[in-house]
C-alpha cells in the first residue's frame, strides 16, 4: 500500500470531527444526558459520569 499523505482539507475536516467530538461529550456531562453509540450491531447508552 502507498503511503498517503492527507490533504489540507482532510486534516481541517479531522481536527474540527476531534473538536465536536470532545465539545458533544462535554454537553453531555454538563446536560447529564445519556450518549446513545451503536456498537457491534447494537444500541448502547452511556451514562454521563
Amino acid at each position: 500500500m502507498k503511503n498517503y499523505k492527507p490533504t489540507e482539507t482532510h486534516t481541517k475536516v479531522e481536527k474540527g470531527l476531534k473538536l465536536v467530538t470532545i465539545k458533544l461529550l462535554e454537553f453531555k456531562k454538563r446536560m447529564n444526558s445519556e450518549l446513545v453509540v451503536l456498537e457491534n450491531d447494537k444500541i448502547v447508552r452511556i451514562k454521563p459520569e
